[in-house]
């Protein structure tokens, strides 16, 4: 579980998010909407402690995150960012393996080799090993650097608990408008992916996406900002109204049947 409590932000005098409090619960796509400049990747930041609020707190399972040390966090907590730079001429293997460095010190071993396998299978860049990061495409990209993510939060039973600590339950995916540069087609299959990934029980997925008609779809639970502060949150019914979508967005909408469960919205 993931629970944030009174979160406020600030950059000088201006307040990017104020007073937030919303919990995600495991098993399920949580996904945060909201107009430009509602403060949507501010919130997933301070969710994923890569900015620290001014007031208020971020617990996962229970334990303040601010307590956390970084070298543990990042076994456990894995961010997609709208934009990833390498500046070095890295291959797409060799950044896919990037998500494994909490894992191993010194050299991966043949079960991090495996793990990079799988997910760059799944998500069909296997193609691409040999290959440039520098030279694919802003979409390709975007396809690698999910592989990097998840291979980051796979588990296969054999966490590193040296420090003696108890590794957290859960693990959390963060996704910073994924969909950014990918095509129709790459956007669907991969929603369809964070989706089957998101039903984990142990895993709390928390994403920004400016598709109203995919968050419908695929989300189980949808928090809706504006002006920095929440508004709603629910179910896909729930938030989806006529009444909030017109007065945070300021267009009017409608709904139309389809033969798939779920709402489909137009926009006048």
């Amino acid at each position: 579980m993931l629970q944030a409590t009174n979160i406020t932000f600030s950059v000088g005098p201006k307040r990017l998010i104020e007073d937030i409090s919303v919990s995600f619960a495991p098993g399920k796509l949580h996904l945060i909407i909201g107009p430009n400049g509602a403060g949507k990747s501010t919130l997933i930041k301070v969710l994923a402690r890569l900015l620290r609020p001014q007031n208020g707190a971020v617990a996962y399972e229970g334990v303040d995150v601010r307590d956390a040390r970084e070298v543990d966090l990042a076994k456990h907590r894995a961010v997609l960012s709208q934009a990833i730079e390498v500046a070095f001429p890295l291959t797409v293997r060799e950044v896919v393996m990037m998500g494994r460095y909490p894992h191993f010190g010194g050299r991966p071993g043949p079960g991090d080799e495996i793990i990079v396998d799988k997910v760059m299978s799944h998500f069909d860049v296997t193609e691409f090993s040999a290959r440039d990061y520098q030279t694919l495409s802003g979409g390709e990209r975007q396809r690698v650097n999910f592989a990097r993510v998840l291979a980051q939060l796979w588990r296969d039973g054999n966490e590193d608990r040296s420090n003696g600590s108890p590794a957290p339950t859960c693990r959390y995916l963060f996704l910073d408008e994924p969909l950014t540069f990918l095509d129709i087609r790459h956007q669907i299959d991969f929603m369809k992916k964070v989706r089957d990934f998101s039903n984990q029980l142990d895993v709390v997925t928390v994403g920004v996406v400016h598709d109203l008609n995919l968050a419908a779809r695929f989300a189980d639970h949808i928090v809706l900002l504006h002006r920095g502060r929440f508004v709603a949150g629910g179910s896909p019914a729930e938030v989806l109204t006529v009444d909030l979508i017109r007065d945070a967005f300021g267009v009017k909408s409608s709904f139309v049947a389809t033969q798939r469960p779920g709402l489909h919205l137009i926009f006048e």
